[in-house]
């Protein structure tokens, strides 16, 4: 009975078990697919203080243009990649058609001039995240009334969600079907979304509305639309890139 009472004595004074151990939670995937009106979606999460979000052009030898560029850039970094994907419309030379910072440095200026095509198609807007890494997606016109310093910026368009409301020229299911990419801004988190396969504009302004209920979101292209999710296993082998948004696990500095 001795050797009984001393084994469960040390037993409580080493704090070892004597039943099953609760497992620590798994850490939530950074990407994840959401299936909505039939059609499946990758939603990637980017959260301040648990990642670090960079935007990205160029590399040493010009414009990146694509994942396997991406991923020599960041060099030893490349190991901490939640997940990247393209963020923003560009020219035939891939530079920017719009508003684009990098690392607090202005690449190319806001665009507010009228013009055809998606970007043009207002209200647009500007994705940036400010100087404590949040995030925010606002219209062209109010960004530019808010004097703000973005250290990570990117112009796109149109807006798909304003203020909980649907871009009004969008039409609930129109005949234009591309992969297309996007991202929202819910409760101080970004939401990066790409379609598992062609979608409506419609279905995919919805999705981020009423699925995700982001209360503003940013079109940010079609059809050229990719994802690196090394999680999933995936590296889509799109070129011709133009810029491309990165997070990385952990905060950055």
């Amino acid at each position: 009975m001795f050797r009984t009472f001393l084994a469960g004595a040390l037993t409580a004074v080493l704090g070892l078990a004597v039943g099953p151990s609760a497992a620590a939670p798994a850490p939530e995937p950074a990407c994840r697919t959401v299936r909505f009106e039939g059609d499946g979606f990758v939603v990637c999460r980017y959260v301040p203080g648990e990642g670090e979000l960079r935007l990205a052009l160029n590399g040493p030898g010009g414009p990146l243009g694509n994942f396997v560029a991406l991923k020599a850039a960041l060099g030893p970094g490349a190991g901490r990649v939640a997940f990247a994907m393209n963020a923003g419309m560009y020219e035939p030379d891939r530079a920017p058609v719009g508003l684009f910072v990098e690392a607090g440095r202005q690449v190319a200026p806001l665009n507010r001039a009228t013009g055809n095509g998606n970007f043009y198609m207002a209200p647009n807007g500007v994705f940036w995240v400010d100087a404590e890494g949040r995030p925010h997606v606002d219209e062209t016109a109010a960004f530019a009334g808010l004097g703000a310093k973005p250290r990570w910026a990117t112009q796109s368009g149109p807006l798909l969600v304003s203020g909980g409301a649907l871009h009004p020229r969008i039409v609930p299911n129109g005949t234009s079907l591309a992969v297309r990419n996007g991202v929202g801004v819910k409760d101080g988190q970004a939401l990066f979304v790409i379609s598992d396969r062609p979608v409506s504009f419609g279905r995919f302004a919805r999705f981020l509305k009423n699925e995700l209920g982001c209360p503003d979101a940013l079109y940010l292209d079609g059809t050229v639309s990719a994802l690196w999710a090394p999680e999933l296993h995936r590296r889509d082998d799109q070129t011709g890139l133009g810029p491309l948004v990165v997070v990385l696990k952990g905060a950055g500095r």
